[in-house]
């Protein structure tokens, strides 16, 4: 009797605990943990005199009931009062949630973005799943993508495999964006071509969606900004279960640094494949290049 009680009771525990923990990854951390992440690097052969604060937001995975338009411009309204000189946006505004009450319009996730501005723009990369989950240019074979339009629709550029220069400061800077690396229908990014755009040694911002790039990308970059990972979304004892890499955990999330070559992956905001975040919270990523390093 004393063994069955105990039993019970240790079965009970497990279940409490089991559900406490899916409530937690689904409901609370997902959702309720949205953090601010400052990373503060001089990447080589930066102007001296040159500052630039960028915002991050990635993989927002627009769905009900987890990342609504009313969550998403809460999220911009976050974003926008940290006063970034650009605001880049890097890929995946469309679902890839197979467990949801159903897709957010594009014209509304757009409109919940409409409210950010900053003094360089607002400036956007498509992901994998602005692919994959728009079906129109899927049997097409090609775009504009839904994406595409509803970025147009509230004035925000599309970089796919383009170039910019701008100047701040007196000094000049390029911000350039990749097209879809893993895009279901081929793969659509160009490097070589993208940096081909840039006419001078100004520093360079690559926004590149996946950050299995990264190895390809040359010194010549300044910083390569990317989502995708969501950091793991489950990070368990320090283990993640499933990262969309061929690295692995590589280039999971963070500032990581090879050769000299900075990357700074976001661990984004929504979620895909299941609604759950485990260890690895939703955040916005503040860059801060030209300044004191992150301790």
């Amino acid at each position: 009797m004393i063994a069955r009680r105990n039993f019970l009771r240790a079965a009970a525990g497990f279940l409490f605990a089991s559900l406490s923990t899916t409530t937690y990854a689904v409901g609370i951390e997902p959702i309720l943990r949205l953090k601010t992440v400052t990373y503060r690097l001089t990447p080589p052969n930066w102007p001296d005199g040159l500052r630039l604060r960028l915002v991050l937001l990635a993989d927002f995975h627009a769905c009900r009931p987890w990342m609504t338009a009313q969550r998403i411009k809460g999220i911009a309204d976050q974003a926008q009062a940290l006063q970034g000189d650009m605001v880049l946006l890097l890929g995946d505004f469309l679902s890839g949630m197979r467990l949801s009450g159903g897709q957010v319009a594009p014209e509304d996730w757009a409109d919940a973005l409409s409210g950010l501005s900053a003094p360089f723009g607002v400036h956007a990369i498509l992901g994998n799943h602005d692919w994959a989950d728009d079906p129109e240019a899927m049997a097409q074979g090609h775009g504009p993508t839904v994406v595409h339009r509803a970025l147009a629709g509230i004035g925000v550029p599309v970089y796919d495999n383009r170039a910019v220069a701008m100047d701040k400061d007196g000094h000049r800077f390029w911000l350039a964006g990749l097209a879809d690396q893993y895009g279901p229908l081929r793969p659509l990014d160009d490097l070589p071509g993208t940096l081909a755009q840039v006419k001078d040694a100004a520093p360079v911002i690559l926004m590149a969606h996946e950050p299995d790039i990264f190895p390809k990308v040359p010194d010549r970059v300044a910083v390569t900004l990317s989502g995708h990972t969501h950091g793991g979304q489950i990070k368990i004892f320090g283990m993640m279960p499933f990262i969309p890499s061929r690295y692995g955990a590589r280039y999971a999330h963070g500032h990581i640094v090879e050769e000299g070559r900075h990357l700074i992956v976001s661990a984004g905001l929504g979620t895909s494949g299941v609604p759950m975040r485990f260890g690895v919270p939703p955040e916005i990523v503040v860059v801060e290049l030209g300044a004191q390093a992150s301790a």
